[in-house]
């Protein structure tokens, strides 16, 4: 996902252009590409270029509670300033930026948004993804998936401690 900006650095402080994304990348470092669509704008600022993007995709997760792999829709809202390292007028080398974790554009003023994309990709994936909404899980007892079919496990057994609680309960219902 990589964009020649030599024409925008060249433009004024402020100018914006906006551009379509239709790319496939790998989304969740592991190998496997997905394919990601939306609308990205680049702004020109006295740094570089501030990258703002609105972005889709679909990512393969495993299910926290079935533990079966399901298709997740992950929408990425991202933001981030790319740093100069080459003048575009001169051509010498700026001063390295002073985050050392910061995007920068390369010497042939070539902006990869792959890494940003992946970045905040990972951040947009939920912590406990869910297949359903009303996902049953695994019994615990004989691990059998609860959505496909109910199992003929006892129920848990009472600890001892709130069985005369329980008998409470029993007798006002």
């Amino acid at each position: 996902m990589q964009i020649n900006v030599s024409g925008l650095l060249k433009d004024m402080i402020g100018s914006a252009r906006s551009y379509e994304v239709d790319e496939v990348i790998d989304v969740m470092g592991e190998g496997t590409s997905e394919k990601v669509s939306g609308e990205i704008r680049m702004i020109h600022t006295q740094r570089g270029i501030l990258v703002e993007g609105d972005l889709q995709t679909e990512v393969t997760l495993t299910c926290s509670r079935c533990l079966e792999p399901f298709t997740c829709p992950v929408t990425i809202h991202f933001e981030e300033e790319y740093i100069a390292t080459i003048d575009i007028l001169t051509g010498l080398p700026l001063p390295p930026p002073d985050e050392p974790s910061a995007f920068t554009i390369d010497t042939q003023h070539v902006i990869d948004l792959g890494e940003a994309v992946r970045q905040y990709a990972l951040l947009a994936i939920p912590m406990k993804p869910l297949c359903q909404k009303d996902c049953a899980g695994l019994c615990p007892t004989c691990g059998r998936n609860l959505n496909y079919e109910a199992c003929a496990c006892p129920k848990k057994a009472v600890d001892p401690r709130w069985a005369k609680l329980l008998k409470l309960l029993e007798k006002e219902g």
